[in-house]
């Protein structure tokens, strides 16, 4: 039943995605080429629409009677009203905050709540009052994470249906079967979109998509691995490795070049391949492929000993240094490991 589900928000996407570029069009929701924008041309804007119609269709036709179908599509529903409007008058940030913020309270009065961490050795950690915020500060977090990597043809579409998946298949393994159902069901919705979205762009998915994703993907992260282990509670932070790196580098450099935490930048991950000289293309296949690797890394953290598991992550710091450090995700100055291994063979 759950694959009958991917597909209709599959065929649905397809279907719908035409209508909402033409809606877009018509309401003037499109991208205007600018400095900090890849595209050279006018661009329609409300894709995310596309993705959401399909998946609430999804959700109503084939689990309609979960406790969370309603929070979670109230919710959504929020993210994505937000969304249009900061498509067509473009929003302030605190605006756009406060529409996070309401959703995401939403669906944590519907349930959607980190209780308590198991600790590996015994006992627990139980987060009380903190719970709430903690929780909101996740949803909010990975939901502009996600907003931050969509600046390319079909990256945060791409990266979220890698993410999706990942998601997806492990609740399979731990029988969770409403983020099995919504996993499955954002995932044949995104890919559909992502035809129309990958390299060229025919439209785009807007804050109305980027949002929308963001917070889906926060939600089910939260409701796959919630009240588990501590370890396990790295797992989705793992699964979303690239935009959750990407928007604490962002942080970081604007930080040490003393700029507001809100100020937009060319210098994301995609912008610094991009200058390395990469194709447009070629930087989302690549962007796809380091994404790929994190939930690939996260899967074998899942099945890994205590040893394994130190070493899983061990290595995604090592990399993710490398990767800022030959990018100039930071700063073409930062390379500290790139300089001693440098200095290592200049003195052999």
């Amino acid at each position: 039943m759950e694959y009958k589900a991917l597909l209709f928000c599959f065929i649905a996407s397809i279907l719908i995605t035409p209508i909402v570029k033409k809606i877009a069009i018509k309401i003037g929701a499109t991208d205007q080429p600018n400095h900090r924008k890849v595209h050279k041309i006018v661009m329609p804007r409300l894709g995310g629409l596309a993705i959401f119609l399909s998946f609430a269709a999804g959700m109503l036709i084939f689990f309609p009677k979960s406790d969370l179908t309603w929070p979670v599509l109230i919710g959504a529903t929020i993210i994505i009203i937000t969304g249009v409007l900061d498509d067509m008058m473009e929003l302030s940030p605190k605006l756009k905050l406060a529409g996070q913020l309401v959703a995401a309270g939403v669906v944590v009065n519907g349930g959607v709540l980190v209780e308590f961490i198991n600790l590996p050795f015994g006992g627990q950690i139980d987060f009380g009052y903190l719970s709430i915020p903690i929780t909101i500060l996740w949803i909010v977090g990975i939901t502009n994470a996600i907003n931050l990597i969509d600046g390319l043809d079909g990256l945060a579409a791409g990266v979220s249906s890698i993410a999706l998946l990942t998601i997806s298949g492990m609740a399979i393994t731990m029988g969770n079967v409403f983020v099995v159902f919504a996993g499955l069901m954002m995932l044949g919705a995104t890919v559909g979109f992502l035809i129309y979205n990958f390299y060229p762009a025919k439209i785009f998915m807007g804050d109305t998509g980027a949002l929308f994703l963001g917070f889906m993907i926060s939600v089910l992260s939260l409701l796959g691995f919630k009240n588990v282990t501590l370890f396990s509670f790295i797992i989705p932070v793992i699964i979303l490795g690239v935009p959750i790196s990407d928007t604490l580098f962002a942080i970081v450099r604007r930080i040490i070049q003393r700029k507001p935490l809100s100020a937009p930048d060319k210098s994301h991950l995609h912008h610094c391949l991009i200058n390395l000289g990469y194709s447009h293309p070629e930087t989302v296949l690549m962007i796809y492929a380091v994404a790929a690797l994190f939930s690939l890394a996260a899967v074998i953290f899942t099945k890994a000993t205590m040893f394994g598991a130190i070493f899983v992550i061990a290595f995604l710091v090592l990399m993710v240094e490398l990767i800022v450090e030959m990018t100039g995700l930071i700063g073409k100055d930062y390379k500290p490991i790139l300089n001693l291994i440098r200095d290592y063979r200049t003195r052999r």
